[in-house]
């Protein structure tokens, strides 16, 4: 269940705080290839079925970058703000991909609220995310992001 709050002052004061961990997620051939069409990135290592079986990996994995996108989705899963006009992406301060990850295997997300910065445009909030691989002892990604949320 999403931690909700009301209101940036509440964000604010939750600096610190674990929001928990999502649901896992099933990475699919399906959204793996729909990834390499939005993006142009057809590395055969995403999408080549047959000629990723004999490769380092047994079979294709994900994009990195597809990883990190679902940031998005699994930051709507673990938490909502009321009381704001907007949250927008403001960037990434760090990330990596420590693991590769599968297609057909299953991730989720876990996060945690770093900080918090009043800007002129609003407050700037980084939050630490894990990405975990299901039965992985190392983590699909790490990263820090910053939302803009704007009063």
């Amino acid at each position: 269940m999403a931690q909700s709050f009301n209101g940036i002052d509440e964000v604010v004061h939750a600096v610190g705080t674990q929001l928990g961990e999502t649901e896992w997620l099933e990475i699919t051939q399906e959204q793996v290839n729909t990834f390499a069409d939005a993006t142009g990135d057809h590395q055969w290592i995403h999408v080549d079925v047959e000629r990723a079986r004999k490769g380092p990996y047994g079979g294709t994995i994900a994009h990195g970058y597809l990883t990190l996108s679902l940031i998005a989705r699994f930051g709507d899963e673990l938490f909502s703000i009321n009381g704001v006009t907007a949250k927008l992406n403001y960037g990434v301060n760090k990330v990596r991909f420590p693991a590769p990850v599968p297609v057909g295997t299953r991730i989720r997300a876990g996060a945690s609220i770093a900080n918090a910065v009043e800007t002129p445009a609003g407050v700037q909030v980084s939050l630490n995310w894990v990405i975990e691989l299901e039965n992985s002892t190392k983590p699909a990604c790490v990263a820090e992001t910053v939302v803009l949320l704007v009063p």
